[in-house]
This record gives C-alpha cells, sequence and structure tokens, in this order.
C-alpha cells in the first residue's frame, strides 16, 4: 500500500505531463506559424524554424529537471537555463516575428525557477528584445512596428500578472507544505507523549492495584508468620487460628492477582455485595463494620474504590496504629453518594509533619478518578480517621457507567 509521500509524488508526477503536453503544443504552434507565413522568404524560415529545435532538448535535460527540483532552489543553474533558452530564441525571433509565440511557454518557467525580480528582468528581455532586433533587421513600417510592438507590451503586462501570481501559489504551497510538515511530526510528537502517557497510568494503576492487593496480603502474611512464631510454644490454639488466617489471606491474595491479571472485580467483590466484602475485609483485620443507610448494588467504579481505600486505611493502621488499636469501618450509603470511612484510636500522627506516604496518596488519586475526595484527619495521640465520599447518582446499579 503506497504512502502518501508516493501518492503525492505520484500526483506531481501527473501534473507535470500536462505541462509538458502545453510546452509541445505551444513549441508545435510556434513552428507551424513559422514555416506557415508569408514573410520573410521560405530560406530564412526554415533557418528561423531549424534554431528552434535545440529549444526541446534544452527544456528535457535542463529544464525540466530544474522544475521538478525544489522552486527556486538553485538559481545559478537557473539563469543558465534561461540564458541558453534565449540564445536559442532571440535568433529565431528576431528573424520571424512569428516566433514570439513561443514565449508563452517559456515566461512561466522564468517564474517557476528564478526569484521575483530577476524572472520579471528575464520576461522584459523574452517580450521586448525579440521586437526590437526584429525592427532594426527588417525596418518595417511604421504601423507593424506599432502592432509588434503593442503586442510585446500586452504580453509583458500579461506574464508579468500571471507570473506574479504563479509565485504567489509556489510560495503559499511552500508555507503549506511546511505547515503539513509541522502538522505531521506535532501528530507524530503527541501520539507517541499519548502511548507514553498511556503507559505510564497503566503502570501507576498497576502500582497501586498491586499495592492495595497483593502486597497489602503479603505484609499480613508476614506479620502472621511472626505471630505464630512467638505462639507455638505458649498458646498453639491462637497459633492454629493464625495458620488458618494465613491460609485464607494467601488464597485471598491468589485470588486477587488472577482478578488483577484478568482485569475483572476485585475477588473480595465478585459474586457479593460491598457490605458482605467489607464485613470479610474487617473479620481478617479483627476491625468493626458498621453499615447506615439503605443498602443497594451500586457501579463497580466506586464499590472498588470503596473496597480497595478500606484495605490501604486497614493496612495503615495495623502498620501505625499500634497493636491494641481498635479499628471500625463505617459504610454510608445515602442518595447521592457513599461514604466509607475507617477509624482507629491508636498512635496517630501530625499530618502537617508526616508524609502520606505511596498509600494514601494513591488512595486520593483512586478516590478523584470517580469524582471522590479523600480526608485524613489526625494527631499524635489521637487516632486516625481517613474518610472517603464517593458521589453515585441516584438509581445508578452496579454495571452502569
Amino acid at each position: 500500500m503506497s504512502g502518501p509521500a508516493e501518492a503525492d509524488a505520484h500526483i506531481w508526477d501527473s501534473s507535470f505531463r500536462i505541462w509538458d503536453v502545453y510546452f509541445a503544443l505551444v513549441w508545435t504552434a510556434t513552428l507551424v506559424t513559422v514555416l506557415g507565413t508569408e514573410h520573410p522568404g521560405w530560406p530564412v524560415r526554415v533557418v528561423a524554424a531549424g534554431l528552434l529545435v535545440p529549444l526541446v532538448p534544452w527544456y528535457v535535460v535542463v529544464g525540466r529537471p530544474l522544475m521538478q527540483g525544489e522552486p527556486q532552489a538553485d538559481e545559478r543553474r537557473s539563469l543558465v537555463h534561461l540564458v541558453g533558452g534565449m540564445a536559442l530564441f532571440l535568433p529565431s525571433a528576431v528573424l520571424v516575428g512569428e516566433t514570439r509565440l513561443i514565449t508563452f511557454a517559456l515566461v512561466p518557467q522564468c517564474f517557476m525557477t528564478l526569484r521575483l525580480r530577476p524572472a520579471l528582468i528575464a520576461v522584459a528581455v523574452l517580450n521586448v528584445a525579440p521586437v526590437v532586433g526584429w525592427a532594426l533587421l527588417w525596418w518595417p513600417d511604421g504601423q507593424d512596428v506599432f502592432l509588434n510592438g503593442l503586442f510585446a507590451l500586452v504580453s509583458l503586462v500579461f506574464s508579468v500578472a500571471v507570473g506574479s501570481w504563479i509565485i504567489r501559489i509556489i510560495a503559499q504551497s511552500a508555507e503549506r507544505a511546511e505547515l503539513i510538515a509541522e502538522l505531521d511530526a506535532s501528530r507524530s510528537e503527541v501520539a507517541r507523549l499519548s502511548v507514553a502517557h498511556g503507559a505510564l497510568a497503566e503502570r501507576e494503576r498497576m502500582a497501586r492495584e498491586i499495592h492495595d492487593t497483593l502486597a497489602q496480603g503479603f505484609t499480613s502474611l508476614l506479620m502472621l508468620t511472626q505471630a505464630v512464631e512467638a505462639e507455638l510454644e505458649t498458646d498453639v490454639a491462637r497459633a492454629r487460628a493464625h495458620l488458618r488466617l494465613m491460609d485464607e489471606t494467601a488464597r485471598q491474595n491468589l485470588a486477587e492477582a488472577r482478578a488483577l491479571v484478568a482485569g475483572g472485580t476485585p475477588a473480595d467483590l465478585a459474586g457479593t455485595s460491598l457490605p458482605d466484602a467489607l464485613g470479610r475485609l474487617a473479620a481478617r483485620h479483627s476491625a468493626d463494620l458498621d453499615v447506615t443507610g439503605p443498602v443497594r448494588a451500586l457501579p463497580a467504579g466506586p464499590e472498588v474504590v470503596a473496597l480497595r481505600s478500606c484495605q490501604e486505611a486497614l493496612t495503615n493502621a495495623r502498620k501505625h496504629a499500634g497493636s491494641s488499636a481498635r479499628v471500625t469501618i463505617c459504610l454510608g450509603y445515602d442518595e447521592d453518594g457513599l461514604t466509607v470511612s475507617v477509624r482507629d484510636d491508636g498512635r496517630g500522627f501530625d499530618p502537617a509533619r508526616d508524609s502520606d506516604g505511596y498509600g494514601l496518596a494513591g488512595l486520593r488519586a483512586r478516590a478523584a478518578e470517580v469524582g471522590g475526595t479523600t480526608l485524613v484527619r489526625s494527631a499524635p495521640g489521637e487516632g486516625t480517621t481517613v474518610t472517603v465520599r464517593l458521589p453515585v447518582p441516584a438509581g445508578a446499579r452496579r454495571g452502569t457507567a
């Protein structure tokens, strides 16, 4: 399949073949007119026609490649081309006035290969010099000189008007080509940045999911392992209870890993309600659960955020509040939103001085993705409360957007 550059090249080649046909038609018409005129005699006309013949190879070998290249790119070579063309054209035009018909093919070449000022000079020479030379050579009567001079003047004005238009078109085309090139470059850069942003966003999402699920599960397993090691010799029953909890946590981690890979609903929410999922989560963390408001099925987005927020807040409470801290989960339903908060009566901290860490930063980012807000209240010795408020339109149900 051909690309845009190949298509543009094909279009230019096709349009230039039209110009080739135009040059051939003008040259043929000039040759026929020169040979068919009555004055001067046929030997002079044959010589004039013969002088026109080299214009064809000169155009093919020198002129055509110049006009197919970058407009006005090689002005020195363009001058050589036009000087050579004039050297072939002017003697014939001086001998036979009808030869001036070929200026309709030569004048556009001036504007296509030269800048405006040298192009105007070349056009003036092409229109005026043949008339002056013809008049000095043949000394025609005044009326013929007047008519030929008038024709040269009209041709010059027309050439200047059309040539100026050609140069403006060339300039606009060059500017348009630059703009198109810049636009293509901008599109490529936007596409690259979009891909990079998408990859970064996906990495952040995966990091947040792993932190909220697998990392917390592994942390629980490590803490339970330490507890079992301490209880094996003193409290076997409690150690066995912790081993069962380790088994449940490991299975839960495995289910979360599978759900994460599949991109589906978190394992805790699969086939169950949000209060039930939070109830099991509270049991694993020895926390209390308080549900208020009319419970209803909500879209997956807010429920996942509520679950992950509880997981993160419970992990922070277990790490920082102290082993004896009491933790309570509050889940509140109302008409236009869902509120979940995790409160502990542990050591607390100063939010103005202590870093929130990756967990709370990720919790805020997750809530913001669904238009929610996160509030952290804490003080040294007064415990910590993490509250997440999520907007849920009235009437929204699980499975809706």
